[in-house]
Parts: structure tokens; sequence; C-alpha cells
């Protein structure tokens, strides 16, 4: 039984970065070995190689494999010199086939650390990479690495420039509140819900004192009452209550009076209110929006934006140890974050099993027609 076609579709024009003469195994078969791998639990190299020495004869029956089963320094040479870029756009050509099947949806982009990608011998700093979330199919999109003297503001124009945001919803915290991030979501044909913050200068304070007018006023001045439109949500559950209520307000001249942010269609105060027991908090977050008619809307993509933390991000480090992982060589660590994130989509494309991502790669491990079917739900 062949592996997925779209996988070895979209992965077999990637520079091998190893001098001919010297190769022993072909590059596709070290990568659908490596990707097996950590579907079934395997988080570092000699992990890998374990893996498939102990399912060299699963494996003989898909793949050529003419020099055995690689050894992990093979493994860990191949993924320190492969092109990250390269490997990153193979798996955005992925994606793109799977999400093209989902439609437009709301797209959260953040950042994360590797924590263990770090070496002081060396100097060399943990690596920062921003992601590219699709909340409602729960797909890794697009990564793109922070450049070790700059920030994430500047590699997240670089990352929606990979992106097809066509009918979509793009989030990101205050740190993407940039004007230009905005322009270039709108010429992408997206809309953007942009989060304000004290780093936005006088605009978060400006938004924040009308809303509060606003509510102190009933929405009535001495000119009659202000349009504005409103939801809520209320979500129960694990002994908690949470009720979330959107205020939004299309009328938004007096906050852009020069139209110098492009799109610009509303403002939402988004307030949530917790009960636990007899405790109660509330939290109210302002925003920028290229949306309008539809404080719903807006609510969904504020609520949405959080997926990326605890859909992504916290899976990664407790299902896959990804903070944990000591790969730190040249290129490996950022190859190995998009090798997770192709393993994780996989996972999460496939759907009758009704456990997590953790339960999913056990039993992979164990049951190789799940990891089959696991490698070709994936098909695209």
């Amino acid at each position: 039984m062949p592996f997925n076609p779209a996988i070895e579709h979209h992965f077999a024009a990637l520079p091998d970065p190893r001098v001919q003469r010297s190769k022993s195994h072909q590059l596709i078969d070290i990568l659908v070995i490596a990707l097996c791998a950590a579907i079934c639990g395997a988080d570092d190299f000699v992990a890998i190689e374990t893996w498939g020495k102990a399912k060299e004869g699963w494996l003989k029956e898909r793949l050529e494999l003419k020099g055995g089963i690689p050894s992990h320094d093979t493994f860990g040479r191949v993924f320190a010199r492969l092109d990250p870029e390269a490997f990153s756009r193979s798996f955005a050509a992925w994606t793109r086939a799977l999400k093209a099947r989902t439609g437009g949806q709301v797209i959260a982009l953040d950042g994360k650390q590797l924590r263990g990608s770090f070496d002081a011998a060396t100097g060399q700093g943990a690596i920062h990479l921003v992601s590219a979330w699709a909340c409602q199919s729960r797909l890794v999109l697009q990564q793109k690495k922070v450049d070790n003297k700059s920030n994430e503001i500047t590699a997240l124009p670089q990352l929606l420039d990979l992106l097809d945001l066509e009918g979509c919803i793009v989030t990101i915290d205050a740190m993407g509140c940039q004007k230009e991030i905005a322009r270039r979501i709108l010429q992408k044909q997206g809309d953007y819900v942009l989060s304000l913050k004290g780093n936005q200068g006088r605009l978060c304070e400006s938004v924040r004192q009308y809303f509060e007018r606003m509510w102190a006023c009933g929405w009535r001045t001495g000119f009659g009452r202000v349009a504005h439109r409103y939801a809520q949500s209320v979500e129960k559950g694990h002994g908690r209550i949470e009720t979330r209520r959107c205020w939004l307000v299309e009328e938004v001249g007096w906050l852009d009076p020069e139209e110098v942010w492009s799109g610009l269609g509303s403002v939402a105060a988004v307030e949530c209110e917790r009960r636990v027991g007899d405790k109660v908090s509330l939290e109210v977050r302002y925003f920028i929006s290229s949306v309008t008619g539809s404080a719903r809307q807006v609510l969904r993509a504020v609520r949405s934006h959080w997926h990326i933390e605890n859909r992504l991000h916290w899976v990664l480090d407790v299902a896959f140890r990804e903070d944990e992982s000591r790969i730190r060589k040249e290129n490996a660590p950022e190859n190995m974050s998009v090798l997770r994130h192709l393993a994780l989509n996989l996972l999460r494309q496939e759907t009758s099993a009704k456990v997590g991502v953790k339960t999913k790669r056990s039993r992979a491990g164990w049951d190789e027609a799940y990891l089959e079917k696991i490698l070709t739900t994936g098909s695209a």
C-alpha cells in the first residue's frame, strides 16, 4: 500500500542538501520515515531510528529503502542541512490543498519560542517562530522564523505573503496591530480583527474611552441613539460559566479621520465574564477591524484566536514535548518544527478516534492499520 500520494508529490522536489556520491538513502524515504515516527511518538532522531528499525518490514513494503533504515546521525545531518524555507514551502503547498476543501475561516497568527533550541556553547539563542493556524479546520498553514535581531513585527508581513487569505478573517494580538499589516491583509482579500493594547499609543485609549462613554450614557447622546451592534455567547463546562459580550460600532471617522488604516470598518469591545462558583472575573479587550455588519462574526473571530494557544501551542508542548526538545544543530530545530506541524495536521484530520492527539500518537505506534488510516486521511 503506497503512502499518501499528496505528501510524496509535494515533498518529492525538495532540494537534497547531501553530496550525490555519499547518499545511501533517498531523501523522500528519510522524510517519510521521520514523519511516520513523529506521528507514532518519536520526538528525537534516536527515537526515529529506533521506530524505523522496529517497523523495517512494514516500511520495506512501502518504500524502496535500498540502504535500509538510516541511522540517527543520518537523520540529524539531513534535518540540520535541509533548507527550512524550501521545506516550509512544500509543507504550505500540502496544507493549501487541504484548506481548499474548507473555504474561508478565521486564521490566527501568533508566535512561539522553541525553548530547548538555545545552545550556550555556540551562542545560539532560542528560536522563535510565528505560525498561522486555521481555527475551524484546526490546521497549521505555515510558519516563519523570527530573525534573531528583530521581533514578530518583521516576520508577520512575510508570513502573510505566504498565505491565501481570500474570504478569511485574520486575527493577531496587539503586537501585530500595525498599519502595514492591515494593508497587506486587505490586499490579499482578507479581513482583519486586530487587538489593541498600550503599544498603539492613543489608539487603544481613544477606543476604551469611547466605549466607556457609550456604556455610561446608555448609547444615547444629544444627537440621538448611537448605532451599534451587539452579540453574546455563553459557554459552560468544567465548573465554570463564561459569558462573552461584543459591542461593535461601524462609525469610525472620529478614530481615523485621515483614513490611515486600510479598510477600517469598525471598532469593538469584547467583555469576558468568568464565573467559577462564587468568584466572578471580568476582562474587557478592544479591537479594530475591517469587518462590518455582524458583532457575532467579530466575537467568533476573537474567541477563535485563542485556539492557537490551546489547540496548537499547548498540544505541541504536551503531546509532542516540543519545549523539552534539545535538537539544536543548524536548521534542525526549525525543520523539526515543520515536521511536528505536518504530523499534527495529519493527526487532526483523522477524526474517527474520539481521543486526544497524545493518545492518537500512541495508538498509531501500536496499530499499523491506524497509522495507515492517518496517512491516507490527509490525502489532498
